[in-house]
C-alpha cells in the first residue's frame, strides 16, 4: 500500500494514471479527447500497470493535481504575483512556493519545444547567422547535449560569446522570447505568464560544457579564462560533482584517492550513497577502507557545509589530475576509451 515517499516517487504519468483512474471511463474518455494521441498512449499504458491504490493514497494525488490546476488558472489570468497571491491564501506560502517553482518549470518547457524536435545539424542551420545573444537565449530553453552540439558548430569567437551570455543569462522578458521564437517558427505557443522565467545560467552551461567535446571545451574555456577567469572557474567548478566519481572508471579512482586527505573521505562519505561509499572503499587498500569506516561510526555530529567543503576539494583534486592527464573523466558518452 503506497505511502507517502511511494507517492512522492511516482512519476508524472503514473500520478495522471491514477487520477485518469479515479474519474472513472466516462469522464477519462472526455478528458481523452483533449490529449494529444501520444500522451493518451504513455497513460493508458500506465493505467495497464498501476495495479492497486489505497484510497489515502488516491486522495494525496487528486490534491496534487486540483493544486496544479488551480495554480495554472492563477497564472493564467493573472500572472506569477497574482497567483502567488491567491495560492498562499488557499495553501500557505511553502506549498504556493512550491506549485509556482513547477509551473514555472513547465513554462520554460514550453518555449522552443519545437526546436528540441530539430536535428542537430538543423539547429545549427537556423541559429549559425543569429547574434550570441540571441542563440544564447535559444539554447537554454533547449536540451544540453544538443545545446553543446551547436556550439561545437561554431567558429571558437561565438563560442565564447555564447557560452558567457548563456552563464550570465538570469531571466528573459517574455516579449523578447516571443519575438525570437516567432522567428524561429511559425509554431509559436502564446506564453502565459507576464513575468520573467529563470533560464541559462552557469548551473545549465556547466551542464552543456559537459557534453561539449574537449577540443571544444578546452578553445572555449581558454577564450573565457581569458576574457572573464572568475566566470570560467566558477562554470569548471559545477561541471564535475562528487556524485560523479560512480561515472569514473576503477584506476582513476584509485588514482586521485592515493592524493586525497583521509580526514576529507570521511567527512565526503557521510552524506554519500550506498553505491559511492561501496565505489570509494573497493578502489582503496583493506586497512585504509577498514580505517575510514572506524573513522565514520566516531565521527557525529557533522556540519552539511564541512561535508559540502570536503566533497569539494576532492573533486578539485579529481579536476586537476584529470587537467594532467592522469585520470579520466567520462562525460557524456563524448569520449572514447582505448585500453
Amino acid at each position: 500500500m503506497p505511502g507517502p515517499s511511494l507517492i512522492e516517487a511516482m512519476s508524472g504519468a503514473q500520478k495522471a494514471a491514477a487520477v485518469i483512474v479515479s474519474l472513472g471511463v466516462d469522464k477519462a474518455s472526455q478528458l481523452y479527447q483533449y490529449m494529444d494521441p501520444e500522451d493518451v498512449e504513455m497513460i493508458t499504458l500506465e493505467v495497464a500497470k498501476l495495479g492497486y491504490l489505497d484510497s489515502d493514497s488516491t486522495e494525496a494525488i487528486l490534491n496534487e493535481y486540483y493544486q496544479m490546476c488551480m495554480t495554472n488558472k492563477a497564472v493564467t489570468e493573472g500572472g506569477l504575483e497574482y497567483a502567488r497571491t491567491v495560492l498562499e491564501k488557499a495553501f500557505g506560502a511553502q506549498t504556493a512556493n512550491e506549485l509556482l517553482g513547477k509551473v514555472t518549470k513547465s513554462l520554460k518547457n514550453r518555449e522552443f519545444s519545437f526546436m528540441n524536435k530539430a536535428g542537430e545539424k538543423d539547429l545549427f542551420t537556423a541559429l549559425q547567422n543569429e547574434r550570441p545573444q540571441t542563440i544564447a537565449l535559444v539554447l537554454s530553453y533547449i536540451e544540453p547535449d544538443k545545446a553543446a552540439a551547436v556550439i561545437a558548430q561554431l567558429e571558437p569567437d561565438a563560442q565564447i560569446k555564447v557560452v558567457e551570455r548563456i552563464a550570465l543569462m538570469d531571466s528573459a522578458s517574455p516579449t523578447a522570447v516571443k519575438i525570437i521564437e516567432n522567428e524561429m517558427s511559425n509554431k509559436f505557443a502564446n506564453i502565459f505568464s507576464s513575468n520573467n522565467v529563470q533560464v541559462g545560467g552557469i548551473d545549465f552551461v556547466a551542464d552543456v560544457m559537459n557534453n561539449v567535446d574537449r577540443v571544444s571545451e578546452k578553445s572555449i574555456f581558454d577564450g573565457l579564462t581569458m576574457y572573464d577567469a572568475g566566470l570560467a572557474d566558477e562554470i569548471r567548478k559545477r561541471m564535475f560533482v562528487f556524485e560523479d566519481i560512480l561515472t569514473m572508471d576503477d584506476r582513476s579512482v584509485q588514482r586521485f584517492v592515493r592524493d586525497c586527505d583521509t580526514h576529507d573521505l570521511v567527512l565526503a562519505l557521510k552524506s554519500a550513497t550506498a553505491e559511492l561509499s561501496n565505489k570509494l572503499y573497493k578502489n582503496m587498500s583493506t586497512r585504509m577502507a577498514e580505517s575510514i569506516r572506524d573513522d565514520l561510526e566516531i565521527t557525529t555530529n557533522v556540519r552539511m557545509k564541512d561535508v559540502d567543503d570536503a566533497q569539494q576539494r576532492i573533486v578539485g583534486i579529481i579536476r586537476d589530475l584529470e587537467a594532467k592527464n592522469e585520470i579520466i573523466i567520462l562525460k557524456g558518452g563524448k569520449d572514447d576509451i582505448i585500453a
